[in-house]
């Protein structure tokens, strides 16, 4: 090896050890404000499985979501894919009889057929994500009503292992070294980055643009599959939303995915949205411990969010920030 090669990887080693001591860092502090304002409320061990679970949820649907955000598209209908694949999984589980391969299956292939379809509108229309995934999770959360009767889904206490440990930690670990593998060991992942990184560079390099918008939409989608999963094994029933309300749920698995748009400059994307998803629910514990409303844990959380990024990403002179 020679000396500018180990130049680069000492580089690249210097620059992951940065990024994993800003967010265990992120974490400490974070778990240690909260621990000295309410030291009876928060952080016991049991309290940090707790949130460390919940955490686990969302940065099983979070990871697959990098995939869309990275090239510079959004989704709106995070929340109504969770909806729906929680609600098919359920039923095919249940109603069916299909046991956990209808579960698993179920929530999988909805969120995958969901990301699908918002992938090819998305670019064959040619409006911004934003807006087409906005009236798709209106269709959505219909469909989701029509299925579960207007009310809601409810899984059997028999089928709920995949919402507790270790069925939960195994299913978002895998969850977790899939995400990583494709987007570091696969054509797939380099030419997310390739788009990401500059769209038009991309189309003359002979990379086809919109397959593979439409290829990151499915992933990001079966990725909220496994979250379905694991949120109504958890919460063992799903209420059919309407009028948008399933938009809570986009919250969280966004904010996740800013913390490794932020950190992907020191190579760690996938690893910061999971280490952030649990930083983020220690706000989120940390806030209901001291009896704050909701909208104020969100406000903080979001204020939390912007100085981080702003902290951690440097945009250079010239550069279009978009």
């Amino acid at each position: 090896m020679d000396s500018s090669a180990k130049v680069a990887k000492a580089k690249r080693i210097s620059g992951k050890a940065t990024g994993y001591i800003t967010l265990v860092a992120l974490v400490v502090l974070s778990w240690l404000i909260f621990k000295i304002l309410t030291p009876k409320n928060f952080g016991n061990p049991d309290n940090l499985l707790s949130y460390f679970e919940a955490s686990l949820m969302v940065s099983a649907g979070a990871v697959g979501f990098f995939f869309v955000m990275v090239m510079g598209m959004f989704d709106f209908s995070i929340g109504a894919n969770i909806m729906l694949s929680s609600i098919v999984g359920a039923v095919m589980a249940s109603r069916y009889g299909l046991g956990y391969p209808g579960l698993i299956l179920g929530c999988i292939i909805t969120g995958a057929l969901v990301g699908t379809l918002n992938g090819i509108l998305y670019v064959t229309l040619r409006i911004p994500s934003m807006i087409v995934t906005t009236g798709l999770a209106l269709i959505y959360e219909a469909v989701a009503s029509y299925i579960a009767g207007g009310q809601s889904a409810t899984l059997p206490s028999d089928l709920r292992a995949l919402g507790s440990m270790p069925g939960n930690l195994i299913l978002a670990v895998i969850a977790f070294v899939a995400a990583f593998l494709l987007l570091n060991y696969t054509r797939i992942g380099t030419y997310t980055y390739a788009i990401g990184s500059n769209e038009f560079v991309a189309k003359n390099m002979g990379i086809n643009v919109n397959k593979y918008k439409v290829i990151a939409f499915i992933i990001s989608g079966a990725f909220f599959g496994v979250e379905a999963i694991l949120t109504i094994s958890y919460g063992s029933s799903m209420v059919a939303e309407t009028g948008m309300l399933s938009m809570s749920r986009n919250f969280y698995p966004t904010m996740g995915c800013f913390l490794g748009m932020a950190m992907k400059k020191y190579g760690i994307p996938i690893q910061a949205i999971i280490i952030g998803e649990f930083f983020l629910q220690i706000i989120y514990y940390g806030f209901v411990a001291l009896g704050a409303p909701t909208a104020i844990n969100d406000v903080i959380s979001g204020l939390a969010l912007l100085i981080i990024v702003t902290l951690t990403t440097k945009v250079s002179k010239g550069e279009i920030v978009k």
